[in-house]
């Protein structure tokens, strides 16, 4: 035989013996997959079935024999992501969230996934540095690394993403300062697309810089609560007119309170515990034509209080306890008629002139009025005068489950749901009695994630230490008693992602799953 047949029957061998090992699944794909899961625990068990991903492994999607899509939230996933998943080169979606058993730190090879659209590692146990080389996902749209371990800075190739329109690195360990573009390196400022700053419950520190903010970006949540933040907030924030909710509370922020008279979208703002110079409330406080909720506690606000506020059309509630109001209090007969709250606790109002038709609730404990009328119902200790919702199990008449179960509130059989815990960042309602806001609350949920009607159960339901309402939720399967993985991680992806959106009352949101056994 000639050598260039020889060797090209060779060739055509060799291709035969890695197609009869991988089947369809490109060989290249299928050796990177199988090293992420020789170097993991708990993958899916049709892992373990089949050597070929793309025609029998859960989780993974194929377009023409290529990885396009690894999608394994809520599986237990335990291990490290290693530097492999670089040489899946055709991803354009990545989802490992809510997976606690997933620790180390990121591998730089992830900047290599040239095609990546979608990165979600929300909820796992990461550690170390964001790697610069994310800077390099020119196609990445979505970037949610919240809830992690991360340490060090936010890297300023961030700025490079184009395309970015969510991003998502809340509640971890970030320092430094939030960077911006200099003549030789991107920073934040740049990503004009972006509707998403989500970096509250940090350490970050520094002040903001004016180059941050500008009149052509698209912002609409800027979510900076919970850090170490100094120094004056840029009058360059009001000029992002397309912000729908502020939150800047919990920081060490100095100087006048913000302008934010221009923001005619602002439906939340919350500046609770800084450092603003003392004055009396700004006049945005009284024109902001969208305003819902308006959140100033432990600040520096003195002098009348804007009577006018109350007559805001929008506005439910008012939250500004502990502040130096003075003088007399007057809720007039014009307020608006969705005011549901007004606490205005250690003031120094001496005195209120209430309208008959208020009956919602005001809060006045610890100001001079109530010296002189300790028994007036706005004097009193306020207290949850309903219980808190919670989905109903009445029609069970008692039924108990095992342990390892929960009764299914469709149909009374004992089931494994999938639970989690969701968190709401700027509701705009303080009732967790009302009734109807949380059957549409559990309607979005079933008829959104493709469930069967009334099997949601929403339980313990809280605003926590941060403010955010805390939810328990816990969504069943029918008719079987489980969920199979599949399922699981369409689940998981679609509260991960945002595909699922609640009703417009509860605002921004995130999503925390527990560990989902399989039986």
């Amino acid at each position: 035989m000639a050598p260039n047949k020889f060797l090209f029957f060779i060739a055509l061998l060799l291709s035969l013996e890695i197609h009869s090992i991988y089947g369809v699944t490109d060989a290249k794909d299928a050796a990177a997959l199988q090293s992420l899961k020789d170097s993991w625990r708990n993958t899916p068990p049709s892992w373990a079935k089949s050597s070929d991903p793309c025609q029998d492994w859960e989780g993974v999607t194929c377009n023409n024999a290529r990885v396009t899509a690894l999608g394994l939230s809520t599986v237990s996933l335990e291990g490290i992501l290693i530097g492999d998943i670089g040489g899946l080169t055709e991803l354009t979606s990545l989802d490992f969230s809510f997976n606690k058993g997933l620790t180390g730190s990121l591998s730089p090879r992830l900047g290599d996934l040239q095609k990546l659209n979608v990165l979600i590692l929300a909820g796992c146990s990461f550690t170390g540095n964001i790697p610069d080389e994310l800077g390099n996902l020119a196609d990445l749209s979505f970037l949610a690394l919240n809830s992690n371990n991360f340490s060090g800075s936010i890297p300023p190739s961030l700025g490079k993403l184009s395309k970015l329109y969510w991003l998502d690195l809340a509640d971890n360990q970030l320092t430094g300062s939030i960077p911006v573009s200099t003549s030789t390196t991107p920073g934040l400022d740049l990503l004009k697309n972006a509707k998403h700053f989500h970096f509250n419950k940090n350490q970050l520190s520094g002040s903001i810089s004016a180059q941050l903010f500008s009149s052509d970006m698209e912002l609409i949540h800027v979510l900076f609560d919970g850090n170490q933040l100094t120094g004056t907030i840029p009058d360059t924030l009001g000029s992002v007119q397309t912000l729908e909710v502020l939150n800047l509370a919990h920081n060490n922020f100095t100087g006048p309170i913000p302008d934010l008279s221009l923001m005619n979208s602002l439906n939340y703002v919350d500046l609770s515990n800084n450092s603003f110079d003392p004055s009396e409330a700004p006049i945005w406080f009284s024109t902001l034509p969208s305003l819902i909720t308006l959140v100033m506690e432990f600040g520096s606000l003195e002098g009348r209080f804007p009577e006018k506020l109350f007559s805001c059309s929008q506005i439910q509630q008012v939250k500004l306890r502990n502040n130096t109001f003075n003088g007399t209090l007057s809720i007039g007969d014009s307020f608006s008629s969705q005011l549901q709250l007004v606490d205005l606790e250690n003031n120094q109002i001496t005195s209120a002139t209430l309208s008959s038709s208020y009956t919602n609730t005001l809060i006045l404990v610890g100001n001079p009025v109530c010296t002189a009328l300790p028994n007036t119902s706005y004097c009193q200790p306020q207290q949850q005068s309903t219980k808190p919702y919670s989905t109903s199990l009445v029609q069970c008449g008692g039924k108990s489950c095992p342990a390892d179960q929960k009764l299914s509130p469709q149909n009374c059989e004992c089931a494994y749901p999938y639970e989690g815990t969701m968190y709401f960042r700027a509701p705009s309602f303080r009732d967790l009695s009302n009734v109807t806001l949380f059957h549409s609350l559990e309607m979005s949920l079933w008829v959104q994630l493709n469930l069967t009607p009334d099997s949601v159960y929403l339980q313990n339901l809280f605003f926590n230490t941060d403010d955010y309402l805390q939810v328990q939720l816990a969504l069943f399967p029918s008719p079987r008693k489980n969920f199979n993985e599949s399922e699981v991680e369409r689940i998981g992806l679609e509260l991960s992602n945002q595909t699922y959106k609640p009703p417009k009352e509860f605002g921004p949101y995130y999503f925390i799953a527990s560990p989902y056994v399989f039986h």
